[in-house]
């Protein structure tokens, strides 16, 4: 353990300072819009980082290198997808979310912005939209808290079941106490360090290596393939991994950040900053997982660990290569990319019980007080059920991952998409986008043989169920289209 003493403690320091951001935020919670979108008061840099962060999670040090790693360039279309999914998703659905949940009864969460965007007073809409919150979060939030107890588990050569508390507690901490504001603070600290690994990290990789020429020939004598971005690959395979882009349109955590933002004028910046930051990052990424090819087929007699666990290649790169101070540091980030992530899926969780059943269902006029108290609550109950998923330690982290993002995308992508761009679409319309979304990715996941990634069918049939059932039955009402076209005006005033 003598080693990992210095990374011990920057790992305790690390928590700590997130702990202490929780406790700051928590003087600035003072109602339930504090606890779930800090009072709409995010300024671009923050927007733009925590949007980031809360969106690459362990996958981005762990799963993304490992499958360079394994399997070359080849594997770096998923990136290509994520980049220009994310970059539309700043450019056509923040700005206009962000006046469109204004507009519509200041929406907090999605079941709320759907509820009065489609004037849906039964409730169904809200219902069935924070049901699928609820599922699929819970799914993610597991996959989170498998990847930091892994890094525990790895780091400190603790057990599985009792790293898997340990992993989880930092983060439950500091989102219990601090909601929303805790978490884009630390989202923004947690980017910092996320950029400040992923581009030391390749460059110290390359010198280790023998800079570029060398390690370009110890990849290409590995396997020349690694070079090539077809190995391996079939038209529906690229079309797979690209089509992670689509699920940015739905999903609720990263759409919380474009909700909170102070303004719409933000936006622009916000999107330069967060689309900066994300390119960086997946270049470093790809890169850490590429020249580890090298650097580990040149030291074949450190390569047991990787060799065993793909996902393990940025922690081991890290172990061997730095100071156990500054591989500590890094080893942080790791942390960081889970603890960003998990703690935003938890407020996310916690907000739709709290704000879409407890308060619109069970007390309607429950104090501001007591909702942050049961929002509390709330993300302590999600954390024990994402725990209880977590205990089988063989859950591969990216496949519960893509499950759930492929749920979040075709349930909710098109539904936010068309409802911030087409002022034709009605409740119904949006209720069968949900459905068909959601069911389409379990179908599909459980019977296709065509190898396709579930996400693009979904998406494709939510879309067309939007379209033809808006057109099929009664318009939207005249409230409706002076809501959507005034929120449309003021997005094009300021934006």
């Amino acid at each position: 353990m003598s080693v990992s003493n210095p990374t011990l403690i920057t790992f305790v320091i690390y928590i700590a300072a997130m702990v202490l951001i929780g406790f700051m935020a928590y003087r600035s919670t003072n109602n339930l819009s504090d606890y779930i979108l800090g009072g709409r008061s995010l300024g671009s840099v923050v927007t733009a980082l925590s949007a980031g962060a809360s969106d690459m999670s362990g996958w981005l040090l762990m799963g993304l290198p490992g499958a360079i790693y394994m399997s070359g360039l080849s594997e770096s279309w998923i990136a290509i997808g994520l980049v220009v999914g994310a970059y539309l998703n700043w450019l056509f659905v923040a700005g206009r979310l962000r006046v469109q949940t204004e507009h519509n009864g200041d929406a907090l969460t999605l079941p709320d912005y759907f509820a009065s965007r489609f004037e849906d007073k039964s409730g169904l809409l809200r219902i069935i939209s924070a049901v699928v919150i609820l599922v699929f979060f819970t799914i993610y939030c597991a996959s989170g808290v498998v990847a930091g107890a892994r890094l525990f588990e790895s780091t400190f050569g603790m057990s599985y079941e009792t790293a898997l508390w340990a992993g989880a507690a930092a983060t439950i901490a500091y989102t219990f106490v601090g909601g929303f504001l805790a978490v884009s603070w630390t989202d923004t600290v947690q980017a910092t360090l996320m950029i400040f690994a992923l581009i030391l990290t390749p460059i110290i990789v390359l010198l280790a290596t023998g800079g570029v020429d060398t390690t370009f020939l110890a990849i290409e004598a590995k396997d020349p393939a690694n070079f090539d971005m077809l190995k391996g690959t079939s038209f529906i395979g690229i079309i797979s991994l690209m089509g992670w882009g689509l699920g940015y349109f739905g999903q609720p955590h990263i759409l919380a950040r474009f909700m909170a933002a102070d303004s719409v004028k933000s936006i622009a910046n916000a999107r330069r900053i967060s689309m900066t930051w994300m390119i960086l990052c997946l270049v470093g990424t790809v890169a850490v997982g590429f020249f580890g090819i090298a650097y580990f087929s040149a030291h074949p007699e450190v390569a047991g660990p990787v060799n065993e666990n793909p996902e393990r290649v940025f922690i081991e790169l890290a172990k061997l290569l730095f100071n156990p101070w500054i591989a500590g540091v890094l080893l942080s980030a790791i942390l960081a990319a889970v603890m960003s992530t998990l703690s935003c899926q938890l407020l996310v969780c916690s907000s739709a019980l709290t704000e879409d059943f407890y308060k619109s269902f069970l007390r309607k006029n429950a104090s501001q007080t007591e909702l942050v108290w049961v929002g509390r609550a709330m993300v302590l109950l999600v954390a024990v059920v994402a725990i209880m998923l977590a205990a089988n330690p063989d859950n591969r982290v990216l496949g519960l991952v893509s499950y759930a993002w492929a749920g979040f995308g075709a349930a909710f992508g098109p539904v936010v998409l068309i409802s911030v761009l087409w002022k034709g679409m009605t409740r119904n319309g949006a209720l069968s986008g949900i459905l068909v979304g959601a069911i389409t990715v379990i179908v599909w996941k459980h019977f296709s043989s065509l190898g396709l990634y579930e996400i693009i069918p979904g998406f494709i049939f939510a879309s067309i169920a939007i379209l033809v059932v808006s057109a099929m039955g009664q318009g939207p009402s005249k409230k409706m289209v002076e809501r959507f076209e005034a929120a449309e005006n003021d997005f094009k005033l300021h934006h």
